[in-house]
């Protein structure tokens, strides 16, 4: 680990790596509540157009990326809550517009090697000013889930509920995909666009097997968005692989250990319920069946 510190792009690799286990996870917990999941995959493809204007116009990729997946993201939002349109199919159609105009804005501007960092992670490629914009943004949606998440709990828990409590639930409805919005293109420079939805997602999945409430799921959600990124990092830097995959596949291998974990600890509680004991010569099925009388 200490070679790895030697290096001026690791640092701030590894800085980029924490903000963004952190930030993903927080966001995602709201996202998989409300049952979105997809929602940060739809956004990142919006935001190809986003980078394919930033790069016609020779301005910042990541600045087109933010206005444009902002954008999309009140569109969908808009789409879900008034039209006949479902919101499934509302992503759907602003999924494919998205990746179909990026592809083509970047063709017309010749920068399609370009696009490929955006699209799959090169997170030893961001400068330090990158980090501190990532920095700024990570730090404006950590504050919105710190001063809204009562708020956005009641809404993601039952929407009849939070408004019939005088909540305005479009509004934030609206915080929610803006907010997904801006972690999208917190994580497109070290994920990749075309991941980026998994570590928003994985890492939630990972923490419900062993965590019951909603703040101890995010919380432990957050922890293991960290762990994957800095440990996928620093793998991939090890074996020369690239980043966003090694951290996508970790979260993952993370998630397949705590549902192993918690199969067999609750295989193991059956079997030694406090207070019970089979008969002599009870058989499996007779066991199960004296558990459930």
């Amino acid at each position: 680990m200490t070679d790895l510190l030697q290096f001026d792009f690791m640092r701030i690799a590894l800085a980029l790596a924490v903000l963004i286990g952190l930030t993903a996870p927080a966001v995602g917990t709201f996202i998989v509540q409300r049952r979105l999941a997809l929602l940060g995959d739809g956004i990142g493809h919006i935001a190809l157009t986003g980078i394919g204007l930033g790069l016609l116009t020779s301005t910042s990729p990541v600045l087109g990326a933010l206005v444009v997946s902002v954008l999309g993201a009140v569109v969908i939002e808009v789409l879900r809550a008034r039209s006949r349109t479902g919101g499934d199919v509302a992503l759907a159609l602003l999924f494919y517009g998205g990746l179909a105009g990026g592809v083509l804005l970047t063709n017309m501007q010749g920068g399609g090697a370009n696009l490929q960092s955006y699209l799959f992670g090169s997170i030893v490629s961001v400068t330090l000013e990158d980090l501190y914009v990532v920095a700024a943004l990570s730090v404006a949606v950590l504050a919105v889930v710190v001063l809204f998440g009562r708020e956005l709990f009641l809404l993601c828990q039952d929407e009849e509920v939070a408004r019939a409590s005088g909540l305005p639930t479009r509004l934030l409805s609206l915080l929610i995909a803006v907010t997904a919005a801006v972690t999208v293109v917190i994580a497109m420079r070290a994920i990749g666009l075309l991941l980026v939805s998994a570590l928003m997602v994985v890492p939630v999945a990972a923490a419900q097997q062993v965590t019951r409430g909603f703040r101890d799921t995010m919380l432990a959600a957050m922890g293991i968005g960290v762990l994957s990124a800095v440990a996928g990092l620093v793998a991939s830097f090890e074996s020369d692989l690239p980043p966003g995959p090694s951290i996508v596949l970790l979260a993952l291998a993370v998630f397949v250990a705590l549902v192993l974990v918690r199969s067999i600890g609750g295989s193991l509680s059956r079997r030694r319920r406090p207070g019970r004991t089979l008969p002599s010569g009870a058989d499996e099925a007779t066991a199960e069946a004296e558990v459930h009388t």
